[in-house]
């Protein structure tokens, strides 16, 4: 497949990597043509799980260079949510017939996508692969991680499992009939061991022993789980059940409870949020598409967010250097939303 990546940051780099390494011929779209030029001279190194790798990368320009007589079968888009949203309407006109844009962010950047341009333009997306980016061109894969891809009508098709045979060349890439339902799984951690641990300035592991840290956890998820299950998805277990043990509408606390916290910190608890690298690089965050998804869709089926929308305000203050992380701020955000 004649395939493009956008956005050569950790999870771009990587994958970009691996399918040279592999023998597969992708092309890169960098920010600007200063960047491409760097990675053409120094080519991609890969460290980690999976094993290095260094490989050169020929076919990589700026995104501007690809917007006339280009055609592409795949384009992925490895960049941050408001980027892929930006970038989309440019993107889809370099789709040859039958091509498909597979955003990989989190949140509902894919459902957000196939609503503008139709699911028979867009196929769905989420990562599980974890990768950091050390310096531009120097990637280590942290885990042993999969590309999860589905049609986001909860179906099976030929062209997701196409595509997973071509991506699957370089990392792993797994195909659901129940896309949907693994971006809610994927989306209530985002929106609580994530978000809360880079308010909190600490990994879950942390926080979660905090009285207001476990509180604002079960409440937060609670809350984006209702509104998950309005929507119609059926989120679908992944490393945890999406769903906590006697679920009735509220978390139930007790030894099952415990426990169901115990699985998702032996996966999560001890990750530095990548909300809060963020924060401390000065970049924007997907808060727009993490809880702020959440609270937009609340207020369509009239659903109260306040926690979800609680924690947006908090996090576009601690961006707009208002406030600063710290695990004070989760108190605070349990006192403005009872």
């Amino acid at each position: 497949m004649r395939t493009l990546i956008v956005g050569i940051g950790a999870l771009g780099g990587l994958i970009a990597a691996r399918m040279q390494a592999s023998g597969c011929s992708v092309w890169l779209a960098t920010r600007n043509a200063e960047s491409a030029l760097a990675l053409r001279r120094s080519g991609l190194r890969v460290t980690g799980v999976g094993g290095d790798v260094t490989v050169k990368v020929p076919d990589i320009a700026a995104l501007d260079n690809y917007l006339a007589g280009c055609s592409f079968d795949l384009i992925v888009l490895a960049t941050k949510a408001q980027d892929a949203i930006d970038t989309a309407p440019r993107l889809a006109g370099l789709l040859g017939a039958g091509g498909v844009l597979l955003p990989i962010q989190n949140g509902g950047v894919s459902q957000l996508l196939a609503d503008r341009f139709g699911v028979e333009r867009v196929l769905g997306g989420l990562s599980n692969l974890g990768a950091t980016m050390p310096a531009p061109g120097v990637y280590e894969q942290r885990n042993a991680g999969h590309l999860l891809i589905g049609e986001l009508g909860g179906r099976k098709s030929a062209r997701a499992e196409r595509v997973s045979r071509w991506l699957g060349r370089g990392v792993e890439v797994r195909v659901t009939p129940n896309l949907p339902g693994a971006i809610w799984s994927k989306l209530l951690l985002n929106c609580s061991v994530t978000t809360l641990g880079a308010i909190a300035g600490r990994t879950m592991r942390r926080y979660i022993n905090l009285p207001e840290g476990r509180e604002l956890f079960d409440r937060t998820y609670a809350e984006t789980l209702l509104v998950a299950r309005a929507t119609g998805a059926r989120p679908e277990p992944m490393i945890v059940d999406p769903v906590p043990p006697e679920w009735n509408g509220q978390i139930t606390r007790g030894a099952e409870h415990d426990a169901w916290i115990g699985q998702i910190l032996k996966a999560y608890g001890d990750l530095k949020p990548s909300m809060l690298q963020d924060f401390e690089r000065g970049r924007r965050t997907e808060i727009d598409f993490i809880n702020g998804y959440v609270v937009n869709l609340g207020r369509q089926l009239k659903i109260p967010t306040p926690l979800n929308e609680a924690i947006v305000e908090t996090v576009q203050a601690i961006t707009g250097r208002h406030l600063a992380s710290g695990p004070v701020l989760l108190t605070r955000i349990l006192a403005g939303a009872r």
